[in-house]
């Protein structure tokens, strides 16, 4: 069953993003349904190139587990404070992955909230990509987990597929390269989602006349 899941996700990087919404992610105690995410393509060999994707250069000792088999988890540092939490998608030696923006946490709430104390409220716990995680206590030895096989620290639970019509999405956020890629989804009715922040270096967003 793990293995038909992360099958789910070896598709296109959009439509693997769309595909987690609704999803459990756990470590541990605690539990997350993710709300927000932001889908990240390959390289210029690859199907979907995407300059704002850490697999832009090709595969580095950072940025391996993304040209890997889809359902793996992809851990890095930003800022050097903050650790974001990525999926893996697309095909075995394809880059492709997506960042988990937001979740709603389901399951081990008060250890949540010990993790998180500056959160001013319960919805505040896991908005953010840093948040998430932090509220998850995960670590760079997480790296390269196998999200579907049940006796991971890490673990990523597929629910029934969103429908489209109650995604929305957009462009992501702060990223300066490809900054009008549509490639945000998130589900408009939770009260997690992140505000939209482009980056100041991104180029002037081009408003069409009218």
């Amino acid at each position: 069953m793990g293995v038909v899941s992360a099958q789910e996700l070896a598709v296109d990087p959009p439509a693997a993003a769309r595909r987690l919404l609704g999803a459990i992610l756990s470590s541990g105690p605690v539990a997350l349904r993710i709300v927000e995410v932001e889908a990240y393509g390959s390289d210029p060999a690859g199907p979907w190139p995407d300059p704002a994707a850490h697999s832009w250069p090709g595969p580095t000792a950072r940025n391996a587990v993304m040209f890997g088999p889809a359902g793996r988890l992809y851990i890095y540092r930003s800022y050097g404070i903050h650790l974001c939490v990525n999926v893996t998608a697309t095909f075995d030696g394809v880059a492709g992955a997506v960042l988990v923006r937001a979740g709603e946490v389901v399951d081990g709430l008060e250890i949540a909230r010990q993790r998180r104390p500056a959160a001013r409220t319960d919805v505040d716990l896991a908005r953010g990509p840093g948040n998430v995680g932090s509220a998850l206590a995960v670590s760079l030895d997480d790296y390269g987990t196998e999200l579907f096989d049940p006796f991971s620290a890490v673990h990523l639970t597929l629910r029934p597929p969103v429908p489209d019509t109650a995604i929305a999405s957009g462009p992501r956020v702060g990223v300066s390269l490809a900054a009008e890629v549509p490639w945000r989804f998130w589900l408009p009715d939770s009260p997690a989602v992140s505000a939209y922040r482009r980056s100041p270096r991104a180029p002037a967003a081009v408003i069409p006349p009218r």
